[in-house]
Parts: structure tokens; sequence; C-alpha cells
């Protein structure tokens, strides 16, 4: 229907998340009707982010180099680190400008359906950063679904008596209507409940 190389475009395109048959076409259309800097600047960002991006040796984070900025950053608490998933977890947790401790990216969830265990993520790299650091306390943040969970719980498990170990809240998101609230969120928020009169 298409020139090959348009064909192609559309087809890798596709390939990444959230994008489908239609949005992939109306992306290549795009491309094609951009200038040549604006396509050239593209297509050197992609290829740049891939020769230059690679992993913290610390955290696993993403980093431009052997660590990351974080890592690196001698204003951070060392004694705290945070425990997400991915990389792209850390980002919203650094906009909130409440956290100033390290990270730790597992590298996913455990998902014995989908045939991840805990040998296929930084559990023991994360174990081993706590028996030989100064860490007092390791915060769990891994998301709210039931893989998160039971990756929360494995983590917990292991170092329950070498460090204090915490979870992040969750409940109900600020704006929120009652109504449209599920069971299980309301029930955490009912179970993380504060009281007011220390406000």
């Amino acid at each position: 229907m298409y020139p090959a190389p348009i064909e192609r475009l559309v087809t890798e395109l596709a390939k990444l998340p959230g994008i489908g048959q239609r949005t992939a076409q109306r992306l290549a259309f795009h491309i094609l009707r951009a200038d040549d800097g604006d396509a050239q600047a593209l297509a050197e960002a992609v290829r740049e982010v891939k020769e230059k991006v690679g992993l913290c040796e610390i955290c696993f984070n993403l980093a431009e180099g052997p660590r990351c900025e974080i890592c690196e950053d001698p204003r951070r608490d060392r004694a705290l680190i945070c425990v997400v998933e991915q990389p792209a977890d850390v980002i919203p947790i650094e906009r909130t400008h409440e956290y100033r401790g390290l990270y730790h990216v597992l590298g996913g969830a455990l998902s014995p359906i989908d045939g991840v265990d805990p040998d296929d993520l930084r559990i023991t790299e994360l174990v081993a950063r706590i028996d030989g650091d100064e860490v007092s306390e390791v915060v769990v943040a891994t998301n709210p679904t039931t893989t998160g969970e039971a990756t929360a719980h494995h983590v917990a498990g292991l170092l329950r008596g070498r460090v204090a170990i915490t979870r992040l809240a969750s409940g109900l998101p600020v704006g929120a209507d009652l109504e449209h609230a599920d069971e299980v969120t309301l029930g955490r928020a009912f179970a993380g409940r504060r009281s007011l009169d220390a406000a």
C-alpha cells in the first residue's frame, strides 16, 4: 500500500508500547512531513540513547556512564534506599521532592506465571548493598499490583532483621470521589488512616 521505507517505519513504530497500527501510520507521516533537520535529530536521539545510556553499576537506574546522577550526588541520604521495579518509577518519586535517599531498581516484579523468579531480579544485589553499606531503612515502592505486592513481601522477608523496612502508603488519591473508589483502595485508605489531632 505504501512504499517499502514507509511500511518499515510504520512496522517499527507499531512495536512501541501503546502505539497501534493507526497511530504508527500517523507518526510515520508526521516524520515524513517534518523537515530534514527534525527527522535527523529524532534519528540521532534514538541512536545516541542506545549508545550512551546504560544502567548504573550501583542502583541499576539509567545512567550515562558507570554511575547515575543520584548515586553520584553527595547530598543524598545514603542510609535510605527506595526499592522500585523499573527506572521509570524513579521519575515520579523524584518529582515529589520529598525523598532524598538513594534507589535500587529491581528490573521488574515477581511473576511466576510469566517466568519471573527472584533470580531474574536484582534482589541479590540489594541484599549485598544492605549488608555492605550503612543503610538504616529500605522503602519498598513496588507497584500496588499483585506482582508488586508479592515482590514487596519477598524483599521484606529477605531484609527483615537487617534493616528497617517500610512500604509506601496507599489509598485514595487527592481529588477522588469515594463513590469511584474500589474496595481494595478504600480498604487500604482506612487501614492507613492517620490522626488529624497532630495536623
